[in-house]
């Protein structure tokens, strides 16, 4: 595949209709609204929601990391739109962070925490990721915990995870730094490259996007590429794939392979490539090729929406729709009309946001249904309520502005002016 572009015989896009537009716009209200008043737990971080917006567990919730940076990301981007009241949800947030996740005997930062401290002490480099980025996102807004935050952060990764033999991170550690072996993982790497490159946005630092660039090298360039552009999940300590591996947390470790992360991979490789200068020729040349894998094995052709996971057969495997690769694949279809516009790209675009005002919409309560059965009814399981802004919220808005970087960045350049 090469990077040329071809011209769109369709009218226009629809990211260029005032329409479509507001009804985005009011899409991540909606979203906003929903997280912003209901998800505060009083005694720090956030709540976990049920269908109806009410606490899952209000009693003394465990707290992932992931979410409540996820939460400090999301309302500084509302922050930089002028949404009254997003820059308590970030004090919120970055004060959890700080003085709850993160360990001040041993460095870094819990996986879980509850009402009594750590509830799970393990360093995970999936949750490490999230903190990056939530201190990015943080200094965007003048958050005054961010400098100390990003510092504190980008030493962690530097010293205790990253492997520069590899060019990507390890993955997991007990609380005291011992490592946990056997394993390294794409889904933490992914989300690390995200993070990445918004610091490097958010600093200027070069040392950001040299590992961005790096950790995509391994996994796209080299890893997905060998395998037709589906991106393999899991690998021993040397990066060799392993096609056979099984963890029984379904949410975060899926065996088999996850269309949802081709999509993601596609919008994060063609961001890459324009923060480094489009130096890199095979990066819109990959994320191409992730994009139309994913919609070509991993889209259900009957019923629509993306299967979770396929074998290496590519046969579905868990056929359950969820709905953050759907907000994955509506981002990546945004950047790649804008870098390689094409009418598939278009078509697809239009084919999923057609899915989610028709599926996963939930006109009742508000928020969107985070998973369906493979027949489209509402399930719960495998996520147990609405837990995340974060996939929804950006799929609303990143076609709202350039195909240039992160939220944070394109908003501040552009004024925010949707």
């Amino acid at each position: 595949m090469s990077a040329v572009t071809t011209t769109s015989t369709l009218a226009e896009n629809w990211t260029g209709r005032p329409y479509h537009r507001k009804w985005l716009l009011n899409q991540a209200n909606g979203l906003f609204d929903f997280f912003q008043y209901g998800s505060i737990n009083p005694k720090g971080g956030f709540f976990d929601l049920s269908r109806d917006g009410k606490p899952l567990n209000a009693d003394n919730p465990v707290r992932g990391i992931h979410a409540s940076a996820r939460m400090v990301h999301c309302f500084a981007i509302g922050d930089l739109l002028g949404r009254p009241g997003a820059a308590d949800i970030v004090d919120h947030g970055m004060q959890f962070l700080w003085n709850r996740h993160r360990d001040e005997t041993h460095g870094g930062y819990f996986w879980q925490v509850d009402d009594q401290g750590a509830a799970d002490a393990s360093k995970q480099g999936y949750g490490h990721a999230f903190v990056l980025l939530a201190a990015a996102s943080a200094k965007t807004v003048g958050h005054p915990l961010a400098d100390r935050m990003l510092a504190d952060i980008t030493e962690i990764l530097e010293t205790r995870f990253w492997e520069d033999r590899h060019g990507a991170i390890a993955e997991e550690f007990s609380a005291d730094w011992q490592p946990v072996p056997g394993y390294r993982g794409q889904n933490s790497n992914m989300h690390l490259t995200e993070a990445l490159m918004a610091a490097f946005e958010a600093t200027g630092e070069s040392h950001y996007l040299d590992k961005a660039t790096g950790i995509a090298d391994l996994l796209i360039r080299r890893r997905a590429a060998e395998q037709g552009y589906r991106v393999p999940e899991h690998f021993d300590e040397d990066w060799t794939l392993d096609r056979i591996y099984y963890h029984p947390n379904e949410m975060f470790r899926p065996a088999g392979t996850t269309p949802g992360h081709w999509l993601e991979w596609a919008r994060l490789v063609l961001q890459l490539w324009v923060l480094g200068g489009n130096k890199h020729d095979w990066m819109p040349e990959a994320a191409r090729g992730l994009f139309f894998q994913s919609m070509s094995l991993g889209w259900d052709k009957e019923r629509g929406g993306f299967f979770y996971t396929l074998d290496w057969e590519n046969v579905p495997d868990k056929t359950m729709k969820l709905w953050w690769p759907l907000c994955e694949g509506a981002a990546a279809a945004h950047f790649l009309n804008q870098h390689l516009p094409s009418d598939f790209h278009e078509e697809s675009y239009r084919k999923i946001w057609s899915f989610i005002a028709n599926n996963s919409l939930d006109h009742a309560f508000g928020g969107w249904h985070e998973e369906l059965t493979e027949d489209l009814k509402p399930s719960n399981s495998l996520f147990p309520g609405k837990g995340d802004i974060y996939h929804a919220l950006q799929a609303c808005l990143i076609p709202l502005f350039p195909a240039t970087g992160s939220l944070t960045r394109v908003i501040g350049e552009t004024g925010g002016a949707v």
